[in-house]
C-alpha cells in the first residue's frame, strides 16, 4: 500500500511541474519597482497643486513606480513625522519641499545619511547634505521683481513689500534679491514690509493692519500671485487708485492662476516661477537608474505682463491638450493589457484542464487496478481489529472487576475503622467525665478525643463520597418542613458558635416551607457548610442562615464575614479534593463536592460569591413540589432532633480550637536552652510545646514566615519544624536559615508525613540536621534534640578552649567556620586598640549588637568580652615568653591602659604577675 501511494505520490507531482512549466511559459513584463515619497510642505494653494500634477504627468512615463504623498498643511512638527513613516515603510528615494528650512534639516540629512537619495524642491534646508535640488533661484526672481518695478514705476514711490513664511528659504532669498534689485532705482522706497505667510487671507489681514500706509502708495510686490490678489481686493475694497501697480510671483496657468490674473489685470505683472514638479521626477529617475544627472537644477523664470501674457495662456492650452491627448492613450493601453491578461488566463484554465483530464483519466484506470489489492489488505486489517478490539473489551472488563474489587475493599475498610473508632470515643468520654483524670490528664484525653471525631468525621466523608460517586445512591426523599430542619441544625451548633465568639442568626421568611428531601443526605450539605462559616469566621464574625422562596424553588444562604476566596479559589472550591490555602483550617478537600453531589441528587444547584477578607455567601436552590422525584425515591419518614444533635458533633470537632494558653510556671527556673517549634497545626503545636517545655524554653510558629522573624529575634539552639504549611515549606526554612550568618549554627529538625525515601533525601539536601517522619514517638524525637544539643556544646568548648587556624578547619559549616575566622581576625587586629569594643565587631561583621552575643555564645560558649580579655592576656603571656619588650610596652600592645591594672587581670588568670611569670620563664630557660 505505502509503495502505490509512493508512486501516486511521485506521478502527481511530475504532471504538476509539468502544468507549472507550461503556466510559466507565458512572457512575463518584468518591471523594476521604485517607490518614491514626496513630503510636500503644504499642499491646498494652486501652486503646489500645480506642481503635484507635474509629477504626475512625468510619473505617467513610468509605470513602474510607486508614489507615496504626504501633505503637511505648513506644520513643520507634522512634515517630519510624515517623512519619518515613509522611511519606515520603506521607500527607494524622498522629495522634500521644507516648510521650514532649519526645523527640517536634521530629519533630511539622517535620511540622506542612510543611504536614501533626496531630492530638495522649491525650499531649501540649512545644511547641504542631500542629493539634488530642484527650483527657481529666489535670489535671481527677486532680483528680476525689483529691476521689472524700477522700469515701470516712475517717479518717487513708495512700495509695500508682502514676504512668505517667516524662516522659509523662497521668502529670505526673495527679499534679499528684491532689495538688490531696487538698490539702483532711488526713486522707489519701501514703506513696509508684512509677512503673509504664502496665504491670502494672511496677506489681507496684515495690510489691513497698515491701511493707514495705503494711501500714497505706488506699488505693491508680494512674494507669490495669491497673495498679490489678496492685496489687489483690499486696494479696491478701500478705494485707492487703481493705477497702484501690484506685482506677485508664480505666474500659474489654469483656473485662479497668475496668469489669468495678469490677463484680467487684477496683476499688473507676474514673474513666471515654475514649479519644478516634472523635472524632480526627471532627476529622480537619473538618480535611481544609476545615470548622470545635475545636483543643482535651477529652473528658468521671465517676467509676465500684458505684452506676452495672450501667448504663454495658448502654449500652456496646447500642453494642457496633449497632456489630456497621453492620459487617453494610455487608458487604452491599460485596456488592451486586461484583455489580453484575461485571454492568457483563459487559455492557461484550458491547458491545464487538458492535462489534467488525462492525468486523472490514466490515474482512475490504475487505482481501477489496485482498488481489488487494497480491498483485500483492508480485509485482512478488519479482521486483525476486531480481534484486537474484543481483547480490549476483555481487559477492561478486567480491569473494571479490579476497580470495583478496591473499591468495595475500600469502602469496607473504611466501614471497619467505624467500630474500633466508636470503642475509643465512648471510653474517652467516661475518662473526661471522671474529675480526677480531667484534672490530671484534662487537656490530654480533651486531644484525643477531638481527634477521634475528626477521623471518625473524615471516614464517614470517604464512605459518602463513595455511595454517591460510584455506588449512585438513590435519594429516599420525604415531605417535611424545612424550616424546622434547619433550624435544628443550627441551633446544634450555637454553643460552640458562642464559645469561638460568632454570632449565628436564622433567619426564616416563612415559618413553614414544605419540599421534598432526603433527610439523612441533606443534613452533611448543611452541617458542612455552617461547620466551614465558623471554622473561616473572624474574631466577633457574623453568620446569617436566611430562607426564602423564589420561582418554583426555595433557597438557602449562608453567609459570613470571614476570611473570604480569591476569585480563582472560588471557581475551584466545589472540585473533588480541592483544599484552598488559607490560616490554619485542614480538611480534605471532600466536603464541598460531596455537597454539591447531594445537592445535585435532589435537583437543585450550589453557588458562591466571595470577596478576598469581606466574607463568603453559599446559595442552596431546591426544587419545590415532587416533579423532579421519581417514585421509588419517595418515602415517609420525620425529622428526629436527636439524630441531628449526634451527628453535628462529628463536625464541630472541626471549629473546636485548642486551648493555646501555656500556663508556664512563673517560679520555674530558666532553661539553660531554648527551642523554636514552627508547626501550623494548633494541636501538635500545643502538645508539642507542653511536653518539651519541661525541659526547655520554648518559643513558637505557625508557619514559615514568622518562624524566620522568630529565628532571626530569638537565634535559639534548635529548631523543630514542619515541612508543610503556610508561608513557605519547612525545607525553605531550613535553607534559608542554614545560608545565613546569623542562624547558620543552629540545628533542625523536619517533621513530616511524606515518608518516601526521596522525599527524605530531599529534606537532608535541604540542609536539615534531621529528618523525621510521622507519626513519631515523642522519647525518640527527645533523644535526638538532647543529643544535638549535647553536639553542639561539644563544639562550644572545643572553640573555646583554642580557636588556633589548625582546630578552625573541624567545623562543619561553612559560615559558621568563616564567621569564627572572621571575628578572630577582626579581635587579633585590634587587641592593641584599648578603645575596641562590640559595636566595632557589629560593623565589620554586619550583625546586630543582639545577633553578636547571640552568635558568639551559640558558638564558643562565653560572652565577646570575655573572649577579649583571654585574647588580650595570651598574646601577653607570649609576648612576656618570647619577646624582649618591657612589661610597660607590652601592657599598652596589648591595649590595656595602664599596668597596675594589667598585672593585676594577669594575675588573676596564671596566679602570677607578669614580672614573675618572665622570671620563672628565663630560669626554667
Amino acid at each position: 500500500m505505502y509503495n502505490q501511494v509512493s508512486f501516486f505520490t511521485r506521478q502527481f507531482g511530475f504532471w504538476i511541474c509539468l502544468i507549472i512549466a507550461i503556466s510559466a511559459c507565458r512572457p512575463v513584463n518584468k518591471k523594476t519597482q521604485y517607490v518614491i515619497g514626496f513630503s510636500q510642505c503644504v499642499g491646498s494653494d494652486l501652486w503646489r497643486k500645480t506642481m503635484l500634477d507635474e509629477m504626475k504627468m512625468e510619473l505617467s512615463l513610468h509605470p513602474g513606480a510607486d508614489f507615496v504623498y504626504a501633505d503637511a498643511e505648513g506644520n513643520s512638527k507634522k512634515q517630519i513625522i510624515q517623512v519619518k513613516n515613509m522611511l519606515e515603510h520603506g521607500i527607494d528615494l524622498l522629495i522634500i519641499s521644507p516648510n521650514e528650512a532649519q526645523p527640517l534639516t536634521e530629519i533630511v540629512e539622517q535620511t540622506y545619511n542612510k543611504g536614501i537619495p533626496v531630492i530638495v524642491i522649491d525650499r531649501k534646508t540649512a545644511s547641504s547634505l542631500y542629493t539634488a535640488y530642484v527650483g527657481a533661484d529666489n535670489y535671481q526672481l527677486g532680483k528680476m521683481a525689483g529691476e521689472y518695478a524700477g522700469t515701470i514705476l516712475k517717479g518717487q514711490v513708495n512700495l509695500i513689500e508682502i514676504m512668505g513664511l517667516p524662516g522659509s528659504s523662497p521668502a529670505i532669498e526673495r527679499d534679499r534679491g528684491f532689495i538688490d534689485g531696487i538698490k539702483k532705482f532711488s526713486n522707489i522706497n519701501i514703506r513696509d514690509k508684512i509677512y503673509g505667510d504664502w496665504l491670502k487671507k494672511n496677506a489681507k489681514e496684515q495690510l489691513l493692519n497698515i491701511k493707514n500706509k495705503l494711501p500714497g502708495t505706488g506699488a505693491v510686490f508680494a512674494h507669490n500671485d495669491v497673495m498679490a490678489a489678496g492685496a489687489r481686493e483690499v486696494l479696491n475694497s478701500l478705494k485707492l487708485p487703481r493705477n497702484i501697480k501690484v506685482i506677485g510671483i508664480d505666474a500659474l496657468p489654469g483656473t485662479g492662476g497668475g496668469l489669468e490674473l495678469v490677463s484680467d489685470k487684477v496683476l499688473d505683472a507676474s514673474l513666471l516661477y515654475p514649479t519644478g514638479g516634472k523635472e524632480a521626477i526627471v532627476t529622480a529617475f537619473h538618480i535611481l537608474n544609476k545615470e548622470a544627472f545635475s545636483r543643482d537644477n535651477i529652473l528658468q523664470s521671465l517676467v509676465i505682463d500684458s505684452t506676452n501674457v495672450q501667448l504663454m495662456k495658448v502654449q500652456w492650452n496646447k500642453i494642457n491638450s496633449q497632456q489630456k491627448d497621453i492620459e487617453k492613450q494610455k487608458s487604452l493601453l491599460e485596456e488592451q493589457e486586461a484583455v489580453y491578461n484575461s485571454q492568457q488566463v483563459i487559455l492557461n484554465i484550458i491547458v491545464i484542464t487538458l492535462v489534467l483530464a488525462v492525468i486523472f483519466g490514466g490515474l482512475a484506470f490504475y487505482f481501477l487496478v489496485e482498488n481489488r489489492k487494497v480491498n483485500k489488505s483492508l480485509e485482512a486489517k478488519n479482521t486483525e481489529i476486531l480481534s484486537q478490539r474484543n481483547q480490549l473489551i476483555e481487559l477492561s472488563i478486567k480491569a473494571e472487576a479490579a476497580t470495583e474489587a478496591k473499591l468495595n475493599f475500600f469502602t469496607n475498610i473504611s466501614h471497619e475503622f467505624r467500630t474500633p473508632l466508636t470503642l475509643i470515643i465512648s471510653p474517652i468520654e467516661d475518662l473526661i467525665k471522671n474529675d480526677k483524670l480531667q484534672a490530671l490528664a484534662g487537656r490530654q484525653l480533651q486531644l484525643i478525643h477531638q481527634n477521634t471525631y475528626r477521623l471518625l468525621h473524615l471516614v464517614n466523608q470517604l464512605i459518602d463520597y463513595r455511595k454517591i460517586e460510584y455506588d449512585k445512591q438513590q435519594l429516599q426523599a420525604s415531605e417535611n418542613n424545612l424550616v424546622v430542619f434547619l433550624k435544628d441544625i443550627v441551633d446544634s451548633f450555637r454553643q460552640y458558635a458562642q464559645k469561638l465568639n460568632v454570632d449565628i442568626q436564622f433567619i426564616p421568611r416563612d415559618k413553614e416551607i414544605k419540599i421534598w428531601f432526603d433527610v439523612n443526605m441533606l443534613d452533611k450539605v448543611f452541617f458542612n457548610l455552617i461547620s466551614n462559616a465558623i471554622k473561616f469566621s473572624r474574631e466577633k464574625g457574623h453568620i446569617q442562615i436566611k430562607i426564602q422562596q423564589n420561582d418554583g424553588k426555595v433557597q438557602i444562604a449562608i453567609s459570613d464575614n470571614g476570611i473570604g476566596l480569591a476569585p480563582d479559589e472560588a471557581l475551584r472550591i466545589f472540585d473533588q479534593f480541592y483544599q484552598v490555602d488559607h490560616h490554619d483550617g485542614k480538611g480534605s478537600g471532600i466536603g464541598l463536592s460531596l455537597s454539591k453531589e447531594i445537592v445535585q441528587l435532589h435537583g437543585g444547584a450550589i453557588a458562591v460569591e466571595s470577596q478576598k477578607w469581606k466574607g463568603t455567601t453559599f446559595t442552596v436552590s431546591l426544587p419545590l413540589g415532587d416533579a423532579h422525584l421519581q417514585k421509588e425515591q419517595k418515602i415517609e419518614q420525620l425529622l428526629n432532633q436527636s439524630d441531628i444533635v449526634a451527628k453535628s458533633k462529628v463536625y464541630q470537632v472541626e471549629v473546636i480550637k485548642s486551648d493555646q494558653t501555656n500556663s508556664a510556671d512563673v517560679f520555674s527556673q530558666p532553661k539553660e536552652y531554648s527551642i523554636l517549634i514552627v508547626e501550623d497545626n494548633p494541636e501538635l503545636l500545643l502538645y508539642l510545646s507542653e511536653q518539651l517545655a519541661k525541659y526547655y524554653e520554648i518559643f513558637v510558629a505557625n508557619n514559615g514566615n514568622n518562624a524566620l522573624t522568630e529565628a532571626y529575634e530569638k537565634v535559639p539552639d534548635l529548631i523543630i519544624a514542619d515541612v508543610v504549611m503556610p508561608g513557605f515549606s519547612g525545607k525553605v526554612l531550613a535553607e534559608k536559615l542554614k545560608s545565613d550568618l546569623r542562624t547558620s549554627h543552629i540545628p533542625i529538625i523536619l517533621l513530616t508525613a511524606q515518608v518516601s525515601v526521596e522525599q527524605q533525601i530531599e529534606g537532608i539536601q535541604s540542609m536539615a540536621d534531621l529528618y523525621i517522619t510521622k507519626p513519631f514517638n515523642f522519647d525518640y524525637l527527645l533523644a535526638n534534640i538532647q543529643n544535638l544539643i549535647r553536639n553542639r556544646v561539644i563544639l562550644k568548648e572545643h572553640f573555646t578552649s583554642d580557636i588556633s587556624s589548625s582546630e578552625k578547619s573541624q567545623t562543619p559549616n561553612n559560615l559558621d567556620k568563616k564567621f569564627l575566622s572572621d571575628f578572630s581576625g577582626i579581635v587579633e587586629q585590634n587587641l592593641s586598640n584599648e578603645k575596641f569594643n562590640v559595636d566595632d565587631i557589629c560593623k565589620v561583621i554586619g550583625i546586630s549588637r543582639v545577633q553578636l552575643y547571640r552568635k558568639v555564645k551559640a558558638l564558643l560558649g562565653c560572652s565577646i568580652t570575655d573572649y577579649i580579655l583571654n585574647r588580650r592576656l595570651k598574646k601577653a603571656k607570649y609576648l612576656l615568653g618570647n619577646e624582649g619588650y618591657t612589661i610597660a610596652e607590652i601592657t599598652y600592645m596589648v591595649g590595656f591602659s595602664n599596668p597596675n591594672y594589667f598585672a593585676t587581670v594577669f594575675k588573676a588568670k596564671y596566679n602570677c604577675t607578669p614580672s614573675e611569670f618572665r622570671k620563672n620563664k628565663v630560669s626554667s630557660g
